[in-house]
């Protein structure tokens, strides 16, 4: 068998459905399997699965075990050459896993790779290519020299956004939204670190591969990647789990910095606490600013579903337009500068990959209508605000 892929779910089904529906498309013509395992969810995701999807293999929780144990649990039962560790909150492309399988297999020393995530407004995630947060720089991300030098080798090596984002580069760390890895890698350094429950696994597998001798890459084939705006990256309960997650990390393999360290990340959590309680107030009264507003919609439809879509339109009052097309058939990019807020496309007409393309920019302080789907087999539009049915 050729691939394994493993997808962790917690309460998110609509999100989840439309990954798999992705998926399903790009496994034609490879020899695959699909791991979904659910974390003792509550919004029944498992049962409401199981009659879309029967040929994915689920594993159910009673209890919420983390990422790194939940992965591991099918990672054990995996048969493929090659495994794919990919979020729910994730669609990718019809040839997303045809072109990391020949990647891999003319890339004999590549251990994991990692490919171009796109956010909801179709800019580039720079999570998408990391380097080792050692200490000068982690200090470099935390004390916000990366950002101010993003583009330089120094001070900018957490994101390496001086890499061209157009072309395949050895990278260090790969995100665990979509990695890519080769099981004889995954088999020689162990399973994931079950002391990572959340955040930092992936960055303490990347580098495990990297200090057994194999190198990772990043190649330029996109898919959206949610995360990017569903979680709150500035929330404070974020902010507490990945920099403990960092402490975990340095502890195992920088243990002579770890006092020092651990004294300074203490520092920054409570600093970037504050700062989080501070941007939540202003992000919560926005967000209610906001829910005066009614969002524009433009829906692409060539006619075989608008009928559907328009419905869920005008029962949640949505202001939207139509862009009337043939099969195949994208609006210009003219379109993404007009008043909307979101851009409708039906994923049973219009393949991933050309979404992802058609939303694709790098100009992230232009506004930029989101992505947002229409999925038939639940007859939802799904947004970054979840599914509208």
């Amino acid at each position: 068998m050729k691939l394994s892929i493993v997808i962790v779910n917690y309460n998110v089904r609509y999100y989840l459905e439309q990954c798999l529906l992705s998926v399903e498309k790009a496994l034609t013509g490879v020899g695959g399997e699909v791991f979904v395992v659910d974390n003792n969810s509550t919004d029944d995701s498992v049962s409401y699965l199981k009659g879309k999807f029967p040929w994915v293999r689920y594993i159910e929780n009673k209890e919420n075990v983390g990422f790194s144990r939940a992965n591991n649990q099918a990672l054990r039962e995996a048969r493929g050459e090659y495994v794919l560790l990919l979020n729910p909150d994730t669609f990718i492309g019809e040839r997303t896993l045809r072109e990391c399988i020949d990647f891999m297999d003319k890339t004999p020393k590549a251990g994991i790779c990692g490919v171009g995530m796109l956010k909801v407004d179709g800019s580039f995630a720079p999570e998408s290519r990391r380097g080792v947060p050692t200490p000068f720089v982690a200090f470099c991300k935390m004390t916000g020299l990366g950002s101010l030098f993003p583009k330089s080798r120094l001070f900018g090596r957490y994101y390496m956004q001086y890499l061209n984002k157009q072309s395949i580069n050895p990278i260090e760390i790969v995100s665990g939204a979509f990695m890519f890895i080769r099981k004889e890698a995954l088999d020689k350094v162990g399973l994931l670190d079950e002391s990572f429950f959340m955040y930092g696994e992936d960055i303490d597998l990347s580098y495990r591969v990297l200090k057994a001798g194999y190198q990772n890459y990043y190649i330029p084939t996109q898919i959206l990647h949610y995360k990017g705006e569903s979680t709150k990256k500035d929330s404070i309960k974020y902010v507490n789990t990945f920099y403990k997650a960092m402490v975990i990390f340095f502890k195992k393999h920088f243990s002579h910095y770890s006092i020092i360290y651990s004294m300074f990340i203490t520092l920054v959590i409570a600093m970037k606490g504050l700062m989080s309680y501070v941007m939540e107030k202003i992000y919560a009264l926005s967000r209610k600013r906001d829910k005066k507003r009614r969002k524009k919609y433009l829906i692409v439809s060539d006619g075989r579903n608008l009928a559907d879509m328009k419905s869920i339109a005008e029962k949640h009052r949505l202001k939207y337009d139509v862009f009337h097309s043939k099969l195949g058939d994208i609006p210009s990019t003219d379109v993404l500068y007009r008043d909307y807020d979101y851009i409708v496309f039906d994923t049973s007409r219009y393949p991933f990959s050309s979404i992802l393309e058609f939303f694709r920019h790098d100009e992230p302080d232009r506004h930029r209508p989101l992505i947002a789907t229409y999925i038939p087999s639940n007859k939802s539009i799904m947004t970054i605000q979840g599914a509208i049915l």
